[in-house]
């Protein structure tokens, strides 16, 4: 039996991209596909226990004091365990995996600390050689990006944060300044690796969740 399909949904914060990838799951479970949905991180792993202790602010009040190198590995283990323990199975047997966040996730996050283009570069193609061919993990066959307009994203993370007051927010999304810069990293990156981009904002407002679902589908349809 053939392999089944990777399809990446990514964001920056504030973007909808939890809601969005949940109304994918559900046109393409309408649509009769077999389809599992994952996300990362996976705050329920034991695999995520470093990751988590970065994002808190164990090693560094903020993004910076880990090298991109370093967190990368944290995420990527996760993502290993979560592989194996939980899709892998699937996956050979010709399911649609349908991911919240993935590798394409740590090469922006992480990407954005390496201003030097050369060394930014270079990152990503260790990144990509360390968690597709060393680990073993697939390769996503579409990575759609919703892209959020920054200013829009702030005032959408500032609504969500008034309404969940006890949430701590971590290390990443303290930081304004480097969630913009994550947004320039996500452009520069979907134009590299010819990701699908899906416009999110329009005038300064969001766009309707329905509107950028049918966009989203449409993105995807073609794979599958």
């Amino acid at each position: 039996m053939a392999k089944g399909k990777l399809i990446i949904i990514e964001a920056g914060d504030g973007s909808g991209k939890a809601t969005q990838t949940q109304k994918l799951l559900e046109h393409l479970q309408a649509d009769g596909k077999n389809v599992i949905k994952v996300e990362f991180p996976n705050y329920k792993s034991e695999a995520a226990a470093p990751l988590k202790q970065y994002l808190n602010g164990a090693y560094g009040e903020n993004a910076g004091a880990v090298n991109a190198y370093a967190a990368s590995t944290f995420f990527a283990i996760d993502r290993f365990a979560s592989y194996n323990l939980d899709w892998k199975k699937a996956y050979e047997n010709g399911a649609v995996i349908l991911a919240d966040r993935y590798t394409t996730s740590n090469m922006v996050h992480q990407a954005v600390k390496l201003t030097d283009e050369k060394e930014r570069n270079a990152f990503l193609d260790w990144l990509w050689d360390f968690e597709f061919v060393k680990m073993g993990l697939p390769v996503p066959d579409t990575v759609v990006f919703l892209d959020m307009d920054p200013e829009v994203s702030d005032r959408l993370i500032a609504e969500r944060a008034a309404h969940n007051a006890n949430r701590k927010k971590d290390i990443h999304e303290k930081d304004k300044e480097y969630l913009h810069h994550c947004h320039d990293t996500y452009l520069e990156l979907a134009e590299k690796y010819s990701w699908k981009k899906v416009k999110c904002s329009e005038n300064g407002e969001p766009r309707s969740i329905e509107a950028i679902h049918a966009d989203v589908y449409e993105a995807v349809k073609g794979e599958l």
